[in-house]
């Protein structure tokens, strides 16, 4: 092989091993959740203040989030994403975005009251569901979706913390899990993971 040759078959490697690292670092880090124990019944109450249950979303993708609306920081960080991301992909694919309902569970029912939720939620997406409950219905229902959460005391008892799980669930039209995404991903990777997963 003459040198020119090599140089070019050189030129051409090195393209593709950086075309394949830079595929690598921008896909959304989605994970599959197919075939997976998570999901299940819950019987909460909405933003409005109206009992709801996992039945009330037959027929919807659900875009799902746990979180509370005392953090500081966490989850209105990964709520916007969310909001954005299905904003994006409402404009991109209306009539599969219509299939797409956006949830978000508090893992905080001492304080996260209906009106509490509603102030968050509001400020974030039209279609957002926000969801409370009683303590023990909260409890059922994150250990349903594998949702770790624990207090976290600070020196004003009332200003407490909660350490939680935070990730971006979607799960199916017959309520199964389909993909998550974990925290620190973007309203990109948000958009991306309806784009492969909603039909």
């Amino acid at each position: 092989m003459s040198r020119r040759s090599l140089w070019i078959v050189l030129g051409i490697t090195m393209l593709l091993a950086l075309g394949l690292g830079w595929m690598r670092f921008t896909a959304p880090p989605q994970g599959n959740l197919a075939g997976s124990s998570l999901g299940g019944a819950f019987a909460l109450t909405n933003q409005d203040g109206k009992p709801v249950t996992d039945k009330d979303f037959a027929g919807q993708y659900r875009l799902m989030y746990f979180g509370y609306t005392f953090c500081p920081d966490v989850c209105p960080t990964d709520v916007g994403y969310i909001a954005r991301g299905l904003a994006d992909y409402e404009k991109a694919r209306p009539e599969r975005a219509a299939r797409v309902t956006p949830m978000f569970i508090t893992v905080d029912p001492e304080r996260d009251d209906v009106a509490s939720v509603k102030a968050f939620v509001s400020a974030f997406h039209p279609r957002l569901v926000g969801m409370t409950g009683s303590p023990a219905a909260i409890d059922a229902a994150r250990k349903a979706y594998g949702i770790y959460a624990k207090k976290v005391a600070t020196s004003d008892p009332a200003n407490y913390l909660v350490d939680h799980f935070a990730v971006i669930y979607l799960f199916g039209p017959d309520g199964a899990p389909i993909a998550f995404l974990p925290h620190g991903s973007t309203a990109a990777d948000v958009t991306a993971m309806l784009e492969t997963y909603v039909r």
